[in-house]
């Protein structure tokens, strides 16, 4: 099952099912998608993310591979859904996207030990960890860099594990042209093993949501594009932007430490 919550048309917030026909039912009523407004498939009060999780992305990065998962915070201010025009902030020259695997926690948990993770997972979903540059190379703790708002498009479902394979491949295209593919097999740090080291320090909550890392492509956004993330076995999360900076030049993603 594909679970998805949306605003149908009577202004009701409803939690159904996405079906494989492209329908969204809820009971025996049926939507199309384009008939509602589709709303992040979870209200986290956190997503934890992950830096340098992908081999090629730190060689892209010309960073050295981590010896534990590089954890930081991104707020329930950041959501945004798919479907959602996002504003990026103003007067930043580079706005970069990051496909990411998206891990919804399906219950309260703390000292998650490996072989039991896969216990408190309620399903997988797309993220588009979006990263302003400008700021995140000037600071440390990337609140300007990585906390703005809606800076977390996540969606359009929760997909059950057992829908998801284990060595999915996410995909993400601009404008249609592909930037980033890998498999989540490539993962430095298995979901099991991030499970386990983010909850030896942090409870997470039914909802909360871990985003996994980002493969390497990563390049800037402008204004008018339409970016589109897909996870196999979750479906395509899209959104469009405005406000990004033009940016000229070659990409040079050496200025963006531990990320």
């Amino acid at each position: 099952m594909r679970k998805v919550r949306f605003r149908d048309p009577a202004g009701s917030v409803r939690t159904g099912e996405w079906t494989d026909d492209d329908e969204l039912r809820f009971g025996e009523e049926k939507f199309d998608p384009s008939e509602v407004d589709v709303l992040p498939p979870t209200e986290p009060s956190k997503i934890v993310c992950v830096g340098l999780n992908y081999s090629d992305h730190a060689e892209e990065t010309d960073s050295e591979i981590p010896d534990r998962p590089l954890l930081f915070l991104k707020g329930p201010n950041t959501l945004a859904a798919h479907g959602d025009t996002i504003s990026l902030p103003e007067g930043k020259e580079r706005v970069d996207h990051e496909a990411e695997f998206g891990v919804v926690i399906g219950e309260q948990c703390r000292n998650v030990p490996e072989d039991r993770a896969e216990e408190v997972i309620a399903g997988y979903t797309c993220v588009n960890d979006l990263s302003n540059r400008d700021d995140q190379r000037k600071e440390q703790n990337w609140i300007r860099g990585k906390a703005f708002d809606n800076a977390a498009p996540i969606g359009p479902v929760v997909a059950d594990p057992e829908h998801v394979p284990d060595d999915a491949e996410i995909t993400l295209t601009v404008n249609g042209e592909e930037k980033q593919h890998s498999s989540i097999d490539n993962l430095i740090f298995s979901v099991p093993e991030l499970i386990s080291e983010i909850t030896k320090l942090v409870t997470l909550e039914r909802g909360d949501v871990i985003a996994t890392g980002t493969p390497s492509g990563v390049s800037p956004l402008s204004d008018g594009d339409t970016v589109a993330v897909t996870v196999e076995g979750v479906g395509t999360l899209e959104h469009d932007i405005v406000g990004a900076g033009e940016f000229s030049g070659d990409v040079d993603h050496r200025f963006m430490p531990n990320q």
